[in-house]
């Protein structure tokens, strides 16, 4: 089984990695650091073996944070790698602070990992949600390294997805030493699956245990101060084909509410130009946050096309709209945990709209 997936694989490799690579305004670029998706990854300076942290991207890597707060405050002497696999992941990553070393993921190519393992040797492997692969996981449990994997979730369709292909999920199962849970739906689902009982435990959503956020930072106060109390609302992690329909609503708030602001907040950082494009082509004066652009009483919409920022645009509105949820079933509505819990107190009595 595991020798068909690999040849499968190899067949999707070239069509993943242009994804990865192909560059485009506003994307991180991996540039010379490409070779360490197959394995060729620096070696740590430290002699004591790392615990190693994998989240694939940017909402893993943020997820991530109060886990890897804690793994340093109980092994201050033990390094922390935390792998992602692609650059916008990398980006935040690299504001984690001193003692955490970030490198990328090796693809599931079992040489690939080899090389991963042999130049970093972790102690441990936590993975943050669900990204499981088949030879990561083989090659990871038979050097003996312990596999974790963290605020795991499993939805009815992905389990009924699993169990048409049971064999497969067997293969990363047994590689698997402990299962963290959100919620006790999501253990009972990998029990369901033949998942060992004894390797099944629920721990709650790590989301819930961010750190506070302050809402009276310097850069809240000075959003705020540009803002000069309009009225102000934020769409968030919008995703194609949803900002169109965002900036029709805010052109009907417009005609009732004249000084309305809109706060847009693409997801992915490689759609930042278009949507400023497209903020233009729907007549709607824009502000780019990357640029520096002030928000003038002339603006219209303030395009948050930064990393890092979402917490300091979401305390300087009103009201927020959780996206996702316009586009089907691709998506469904981002999780209001995503909305940080002291940015959520500071818009309380204000609203807070998403669609399931």
């Amino acid at each position: 089984m595991r020798f068909i997936y690999t040849i499968l694989l190899a067949l999707a490799a070239p069509f993943l990695l242009l994804g990865l690579y192909k560059a485009k305004d506003g994307k991180p670029k991996v540039g010379k650091r490409w070779v360490e998706h197959f394995g060729r990854t620096p070696p740590l300076k430290s002699n004591i073996q790392p615990i190693w942290v994998h989240a694939v991207s940017v909402g893993e890597v943020i997820a991530a944070k109060p886990v890897i707060a804690a793994l340093r405050a109980s092994y201050p002497d033990t390094p922390i790698v935390v792998t992602t696999t692609t650059a916008t992941g990398a980006a935040i990553a690299a504001t984690l602070g001193d003692g955490i070393q970030h490198r990328y993921m090796p693809i599931d190519f079992g040489f690939a990992v080899k090389g991963f393992l042999t130049r970093i040797q972790p102690k441990v492997m936590l993975i943050m949600e669900t990204e499981l692969w088949p030879n990561t996981l083989h090659c990871v449990h038979r050097a003996g390294i312990p596999v974790i994997v963290m605020n795991a979730r499993l939805s009815e369709n992905s389990k009924r997805g699993y169990q048409r292909v049971k064999p497969l999920f067997n293969l990363l199962s047994r590689n698997i030493d402990h299962i963290l849970c959100q919620f006790d739906d999501d253990a009972r689902r990998f029990k369901a699956l033949g998942v060992d009982e004894r390797k099944v435990s629920v721990s709650g959503s790590v989301k819930f245990d961010l750190p506070e956020f302050d809402t009276q930072s310097e850069a809240v106060k000075a959003l705020k101060a540009e803002i000069n109390a309009r009225p102000t609302w934020i769409a968030a992690s919008t995703h194609p084909g949803e900002d169109d329909i965002l900036l029709q609503a805010q052109k009907m708030i417009l005609k009732q509410e004249p000084n309305a602001l809109m706060l847009l907040v693409p997801r992915h950082p490689e759609r930042f130009t278009d949507v400023a494009a497209l903020v233009k082509e729907n007549g709607l004066s824009v502000s780019r946050r990357s640029l520096q652009d002030p928000v003038s009483s002339d603006t219209q919409v303030y395009l948050g096309d930064t990393m890092g920022e979402m917490m300091t645009l979401f305390a300087a509105s009103d009201v927020a709209f959780m996206a996702g949820s316009l586009i089907g079933d691709k998506v469904g509505g981002h999780n209001l945990l995503e909305l940080h819990r002291s940015a959520y107190r500071s818009l309380q009595g204000q609203a807070f709209l998403t669609f399931r």
